[in-house]
Order: structure tokens, then C-alpha cells, then sequence
């Protein structure tokens, strides 16, 4: 079973920034949303649920210094991108 990305116009912005401001990692993030698609547990994207003020949201890794923040709705198959940044950026 495949899920479905659901983007807000809010994520499409914060998204847009992010790739003009890091042209260099178009394939990367390409690759890491194809990825949840398809496997969101895969191992290279290393799902974990956050917590604190995060609670209830999950991260993925588009490589070791970016991550993206998601909301995952297990139950409806859809994935919800919230953020997208650095380390920093995405749990401030």
C-alpha cells in the first residue's frame, strides 16, 4: 500500500524557499519524498516520532544535515509534510 502526500500551501512555500535557497539537494529531496511514498519505514530515512513540543510529528531525513518534519496519519495512508530545513531549523 502506497501513501499519499498531501501538501499545504504553507509546506509549499516553506518548501520553495528551501530549494532555492539549496539548489544542490533537488534530487536528494525528490528521492526522499518518492521514498515515503512508497516505504515510509525504509531505513535510510530514518522515521522517528518527535517529542516535546513536536509531539505528534515525525522526521525524515532528506541526509544528515537536512530533515523533514511530517505529519504521518497511519490509519488514512496520507503523510502530511509540515517542514522542511536543517537539524535546527525544523525543531525550533
Amino acid at each position: 500500500m502506497s501513501y499519499a502526500l498531501v501538501f499545504t500551501a504553507c509546506y509549499n512555500r516553506r518548501a520553495a524557499k528551501f530549494l532555492k535557497k539549496h539548489p544542490e539537494l533537488k534530487k536528494q529531496y525528490q528521492k526522499t519524498l518518492e521514498l515515503m511514498t512508497f516505504n515510509p519505514h525504509h531505513p535510510s530515512l530514518r522515521l522517528h516520532a518527535l517529542e516535546g513540543r513536536l509531539a505528534g510529528l515525525h522526521s525524515v531525513s532528506i541526509n544528515l544535515s537536512y530533515r523533514i518534519t511530517i505529519e504521518f496519519l497511519i490509519e488514512d495512508y496520507e503523510i502530511i509534510p509540515v517542514s522542511v530545513g536543517t537539524h535546527d531549523d525544523v525543531y525550533r
